[in-house]
């Protein structure tokens, strides 16, 4: 009984039981293969810079040329569930098709763009459809444990999935090892086979609709400083990103492995995150605790740029940096995934999905080139300087915002207006 209680409530139930299994042994598979992509490219296909840069980008451009129209398809859409199973075989399909083609010596960088553009593109229509999906299996008044929850096993693949990675490409070479990221996707559409949630009646298709998203947000005071804060803080951590491991490496004299524990470090403090966000929340308010996670992700950077001294002094700040970013992340993800759980109405919430991916992804390669830019016109430590700074200034969009006075969800039954943002200042009163 004792051991019982300790399960968290929504996993005693067998559908979302499932569900978040299947997203758990997907978010792993996810880890080995962003591990795994760039090694075939460097020692298997000899990889430059500049197509290094490519296949990154070649990533993220789905989610900047299709999050819109995928969203308005996916909420007309009656099946939205099969439609994440079909996603999750495809992508399967594409990963299994770069150790078949090492195998037969025909594996080339072109086929390696196409593949991550594939598995890019179908990645954009499943994270529209699973927006609707996770309302449907869990309860308004656990939107903050589900998030936990799915968030949770997220940093714990940022924990082990880089080392099972690396072992893998060790033991079985670095093609073979995409072998483990594409069963995992067949596991996900296996556990998703096993679930038949009522899903949301589909929205009436009409003009405009594919827009309608960002007009939603547009319109709500909750949405868009969300999406302001955030869209600025990746920004930002993305500029730094392009410069962390040169600036690591060249600048502070750090070994790769060296380099590889303090990037553990994060991975560390998303599952301290995920495991404090949901006592942080219930007892500051929900949306003091984005506004905190959102803070907390980008004031540690600071310690970045002034790294510096010994060798011993610079990693302790780079860990301490990265650990407690870490930590803020999962509160800014959790935090960020229940609101928009609770404020987004049905009949949108793929369309709303769709537009937020779009702005949200399309910054970070953005940030990538103005990072570039800036670390050549001006040096690294002052490009790092620049990025921390910006990051935080992104907490200004939700300082001013009802945000903070968000403290408590309005229920599923009490979604907002999407047509009336007074409704959303009416409900935020309420909840304070």
């Amino acid at each position: 009984m004792i051991g019982r209680l300790r399960i968290p409530e929504l996993l005693r139930e067998t559908a979302f039981r499932r569900y978040w299994t299947g997203q758990t042994v997907s978010s792993l598979g996810d880890q080995v293969t962003l591990l795994v992509i760039p090694l075939i490219a460097v020692s298997a296909l000899h990889a430059d810079a500049a197509q290094m840069g490519y296949l990154a980008a070649a990533g993220y451009l789905p989610y900047l040329l299709l999050s819109l129209h995928a969203g308005s398809w996916a909420d007309r859409s009656r099946r939205r569930r099969r439609v994440m199973i079909v996603t999750d075989l495809g992508r399967a399909a594409a990963l299994l098709t770069v150790p078949i083609a090492w195998a037969a010596g025909l594996l080339t960088l072109f086929q390696l763009y196409a593949v991550v553009l594939a598995v890019g593109t179908l990645s954009v229509f499943f994270n529209v459809c699973n927006a609707p999906l996770f309302v449907a299996l869990v309860p308004a008044e656990q939107y903050l444990s589900g998030n936990a929850l799915i968030n949770g096993s997220r940093a714990a693949s940022y924990v082990v999935g880089p080392g099972l990675g690396g072992l893998m490409v060790q033991l079985l070479s670095a093609p073979v090892a995409l072998v483990a990221d594409a069963l995992s996707f067949v596991a996900s559409a296996l556990f998703l086979q096993r679930i038949s949630p009522e899903e949301p009646p589909p929205a009436e298709a009409g003009r405009g609709s594919t827009g309608e998203g960002l007009r939603w947000i547009r319109r709500s005071p909750v949405m868009r400083a969300a999406l302001l804060g955030t869209a600025t803080v990746n920004l930002f951590t993305f500029v730094l990103s392009a410069l962390f491991v040169l600036y690591a490496t060249r600048e502070l004299g750090f070994s790769a492995g060296l380099l590889g524990a303090v990037l553990g470090a994060a991975a560390v403090g998303t599952l301290l995150g995920a495991a404090l966000t949901g006592r942080l929340a219930s007892r500051i308010g929900i949306g003091p605790a984005f506004l905190f996670g959102l803070v907390a992700f980008a004031a540690p950077l600071l310690l970045i740029p002034l790294a510096g001294g010994s060798r011993a002094t610079a990693a302790a700040l780079l860990f301490a940096a990265e650990f407690l970013s870490g930590i803020g992340m999962m509160a800014l993800d959790i935090s960020a995934g229940t609101i928009f759980a609770a404020f987004i109405p049905d009949a949108l919430r793929s369309r709303v999905s769709g537009a937020y991916q779009a702005v949200n992804y399309g910054v970070r390669p953005l940030g990538s080139l103005l990072g570039g830019l800036l670390g050549s016109a001006l040096g690294l430590r002052p490009a790092l300087w620049i990025a921390a700074i910006g990051a935080i200034a992104s907490g200004l969009w939700v300082v001013f915002s009802p945000i903070p006075r968000l403290r408590e969800l309005p229920g599923q039954d009490g979604a907002v207006d999407p047509e009336d943002p007074a409704d959303q200042e009416e409900r935020l009163e309420h909840s304070t």
